[in-house]
């Protein structure tokens, strides 16, 4: 995302509260995570359950990642695989439940079963509405691990994955993606204390930390061969399965530095208010919808609902979501069909 979009005036949870909640949010999800399938908004955890990790099949490759989906109009809309969900009668969409404004439980919530809520979990919940039918229980959400992603879609466990979730190149070989709905850039996160200035030499001899199988790992790669990234910097065995594992060990004092997408970094800055974005964003990415790579008319059909939700539904969103941390918003991202 660019300095525009990334604005944050980070206000959040409070200081040393809020790394007391996020640690023991971390431990509940770890250990805790609900299974209960009768219930709309309830999430079956994935993580450990012994899924195969899927074909790493390199794409060939390819520029502008997210001008490589599938138009609506390009064909049938309501094929083999549409038609199976509408039979079933409820849609299994992959999500976060701790990545906070984009999929969450709200901690606060006076409730006992607090549901799922956030930027990502709207756009899940209006693909459900439009392909099942607004109805309750038109949606099973299933939480996936960042690493899982990929292996839990070409399984099967999920329709799709709506989490946060980079389109490129490598993944474009291994699974669908919908037109983009979401654009950000990798960035630092550290605390604001911290001499860290950004994606320089001030990370030379720290500790960063990234998400297994996420795109931020890459972009450190690729620094530190382009020369960028200081050789002394060691971010290679600092993997976690869940981007809210990285904030953790920031506030343990295990990471001198996290390296994730600037909105989920904004996030996380809302959560603590004791950390904080260094230096402006190094990458441009954008979100998709994470679909199989047989299933054509399930993504012309998701392309088709973003055309419509990104101009009644989209900005709604974003404002009760994620303006109050990534300041105003220019719109979603320019679409392009291949």
């Amino acid at each position: 995302m660019n300095a525009r979009r990334l604005r944050a005036s980070l206000r959040g949870w409070g200081g040393v509260g809020a790394m007391a909640v996020v640690c023991a949010l971390a431990a509940v999800f770890a250990l805790l995570l609900p299974v209960a399938q009768s219930r709309e908004n309830d999430a079956e955890d994935l993580a450990g359950q012994g899924t195969a990790n899927g074909d790493r099949t390199r794409a060939p490759k390819c520029e502008d990642p997210e001008k490589q989906s599938l138009s609506p109009s390009s064909g049938d809309q309501n094929g083999e695989t549409v038609e199976q969900i509408k039979k079933r009668g409820f849609l299994i969409v992959g999500v976060d439940q701790n990545s906070y404004r984009f999929g969450y439980r709200d901690p606060n919530s006076e409730s006992d079963d607090a549901e799922l809520e956030g930027f990502d979990i709207d756009l899940a919940h209006e693909i459900a509405d439009r392909i099942v039918g607004a109805k309750p229980n038109n949606v099973r959400f299933r939480a996936i691990p960042t690493d899982q992603r990929i292996p839990a879609i070409q399984d099967g466990k999920v329709d799709m994955v709506v989490r946060t979730m980079t389109i490129n190149c490598d993944r474009l070989g291994q699974v669908a993606f919908s037109s983009p709905y979401f654009e950000t850039g990798q960035q630092v996160l550290a605390p604001k204390k911290s001499d860290i200035t950004g994606l320089d030499k001030s990370l030379a001899k720290k500790r960063i930390c990234t998400a297994k199988s996420s795109t931020a790992w890459d972009s450190l790669d690729a620094a530190e061969k382009a020369g960028t990234l200081p050789a002394s910097a060691d971010f290679r065995d600092r993997t976690v399965p869940n981007q809210l594992d990285c904030l953790v060990r920031l506030q343990l004092g295990e990471a001198d530095a996290v390296v994730t997408d600037g909105a989920l970094a904004a996030s996380q800055a809302a959560q603590d208010p004791t950390v904080g974005l260094k230096g402006k964003p190094f990458t441009d990415e954008f979100y998709g919808v994470a679909m199989k790579k047989d299933a054509d008319d399930l993504v012309r059909r998701v392309n088709q609902i973003l055309v419509d939700y990104r101009k009644d539904g989209w900005q709604k969103s974003y404002d009760k979501w994620l303006a109050e941390s990534l300041g105003e918003s220019a719109g979603p991202p320019p679409v392009q069909y291949k």
